[in-house]
């Protein structure tokens, strides 16, 4: 009976119109008590309530939405199925993951209590084992070395009574010389599995809404259709909100949060910057949280924005934009539960906004967007989503590969392309351009490191440190900066990062002064308060990208 009504609401549930919320009203009223026979049943029933709260019919149907999910852990069903519901990322479940630096650290101080390390990992026990000898006191270190302990029992034995396994382990890396990048790399080294256990604050997709704007109710079919996407990237979003800092904080906690409850990880959310956050809304209840990295965890040349698309609040996915130039490098996920949504129409509107915030006349999607090493992708035709949006391969062999396709289809309306043929289409990059094609510079950023990297070798060896400090001092000197006391801390750190290639560019001590004040601004904003004024500086000083590339296809 019950999974016949659920059947019936999943059915139902992406219709509207005259009488559709009526219908799905009187179904979640049928379901409401029911009890669902299999943890399945448990979790499909939830993802037509988080679908249904992003695309309500009205207001009445959202409350009863509302009320269903706040109570949701209480139901018997999921209360029964518990185990198996485990990483579904609903309220009262367990998620299992080997969490990185970023997140395991902000797990361990939010909820110390929840966090503990998965025992059923032997290889982490054993890494765990090898680590703890350079993470305690000289004393400790030497009964480990004399101990036959095994890691986990070994753990408990130097951790107090009062943290949990993975919080002392998070503690102790915390404690290590060094800098966020060092203790990073020595965490992540360990590789070990974590289980967050349910809280009432702990992270759920069941509670996963945020009140950035006023709820647009939908009185019409979703569109289905395919966005003209030229015309789609000319309308600029209805408005951009700068988020202040505090609430800035509040908002990237929330996207890392939307991840942890998936298993998931993103540099742009574990390191993003309260100081650098927007809310774009677009219409119809889409909005944009768009948030930019801490100074210290910026590339050298490349900027990153890590996003989240919100449908009257509720998440429906998450990506980052890397921007070089006017390219814009996109990686777009849309979260299972949405994907009969209007997921092209939402990707068309991101690259809408990438134009607006960051000037972007070029995009591309990498092969792992596209299926490479990506069975989700390879199994959603995500390939072919993008090609009848208007992306194109710039690879010959795709090229070639995809007419053969089009043939087939053209012969064979219902042709399809199997799995290997998806992934050889997959193996090279796709891209749009509204004007020129800017796509030759990706790669750009690996490139210019193995050229500086050679050339600091040659001169200083391994003394980087002080190739850091000299290169600073020279490149003061030919751009005629006379100091950096007046830099924050951010763009001190970017200068420092800056010098060592700016020493080695062809050609800039022919510069005009004008042209090397300009490039000191450029530098200073790469370590600013919002790296999208470095985009368009950078983008301002068109001489300053042609010595880069000059410089990485070693000209002098």
């Amino acid at each position: 009976m019950a999974s016949g009504i659920l059947g019936q609401l999943e059915q139902v549930k992406a219709n509207y119109g005259e009488g559709c919320a009526e219908a799905k009203l009187a179904l979640l009223g049928r379901i409401a008590e029911s009890r669902l026979p299999s943890a399945r049943a448990v979790l499909r029933l939830h993802e037509v309530l988080c679908f249904l709260r992003a695309y309500p019919d009205n207001a009445r149907l959202l409350a009863r939405v509302e009320g269903l999910l706040e109570r949701f852990r209480r139901r018997a069903d999921v209360r029964r199925h518990r185990a198996a519901l485990a990483d579904t990322g609903i309220a009262g479940t367990a998620t299992h993951y080997r969490f990185f630096w970023m997140t395991a650290r902000w797990l361990a101080r939010r909820w110390p209590a929840r966090l503990r390390l998965d025992r059923s990992d032997s290889e982490a026990a054993d890494s765990i084992r090898t680590a703890l000898p350079l993470l305690v006191t000289p004393a400790e270190a030497e009964w480990l070395k004399e101990s036959n302990a095994p890691g986990y029992r070994a753990l408990d034995r130097l951790r107090g009574r009062s943290e949990t396994d993975a919080v002392f382990l998070v503690r102790r890396v915390e404690a290590m010389p060094g800098d966020s990048r060092t203790r990073e790399a020595f965490y992540d080294s360990i590789d070990a599995s974590c289980v967050l256990a349910p809280g009432a604050e702990t992270p759920s997709r069941t509670r996963e809404k945020t009140p950035l704007a006023q709820v647009v109710f939908q009185g019409a079919a979703l569109r289905r259709g395919r966005p003209e996407l030229r015309e789609q990237i000319a309308l600029a979003p209805r408005a951009v909100r700068d988020v202040p800092a505090r609430e800035g904080a509040g908002l990237i906690e929330f996207a890392r949060g939307i991840l942890a409850t998936r298993a998931r990880d993103l540099d742009a959310f574990g390191y993003g910057d309260a100081q650098d956050v927007r809310v774009v809304e677009d219409g119809r209840g889409l909005a944009f949280l768009v948030n930019g990295m801490v100074p210290e965890r910026r590339a050298l040349v490349m900027a990153s924005y890590g996003y989240v698309t919100l449908q009257n609040g509720v998440p429906l996915g998450y990506g980052q934009v890397d921007l070089l130039g006017r390219i814009a490098a996109i990686s777009f996920n849309t979260f299972a539960t949405f994907r009969g949504g209007e997921a092209a129409w939402t990707f068309a509107r991101l690259l809408a906004m990438s134009r607006f915030l960051f000037g972007a006349e070029s995009f591309s999607l990498d092969p792992y967007q596209l299926g490479k090493k990506n069975d989700e992708a390879i199994a959603s035709g995500a390939w072919w989503f993008y090609q009848k949006l208007g992306f194109r391969p710039q690879s010959a062999e795709a090229q070639r590969i995809m007419r053969g396709e089009l043939a087939r289809m053209k012969a064979d309306p219902g042709h399809r392309s199997d799995r290997r043929t998806l992934r050889r289409l997959a193996r090279a990059s796709v891209f749009f351009d509204l004007d020129v094609p800017h796509a030759s510079d990706l790669g750009f950023g690996a490139a210019l490191g193995a050229r500086l990297g050679a050339d600091l070798a040659a001169r200083w060896g391994a003394a980087r440190e002080q190739a850091l400090r000299e290169c600073a001092r020279e490149a003061m000197s030919i751009t005629g900066l006379r100091s950096v006391a007046g830099f924050s801390a951010g763009e001190r750190l970017a200068w420092t990062r800056w010098g060592a290639l700016l020493v080695h560019l062809p050609g800039i001590s022919r510069w005009s002064v004008g042209e090397k004040r300009a490039l000191v601004q450029v530098v200073r904003a790469k370590g600013g308060r919002r790296e999208s004024d470095f985009v368009a500086l950078f983008n301002a000083h068109p001489k300053l990208a042609g010595a880069l590339r000059s410089y990485v296809a070693g000209g002098e």
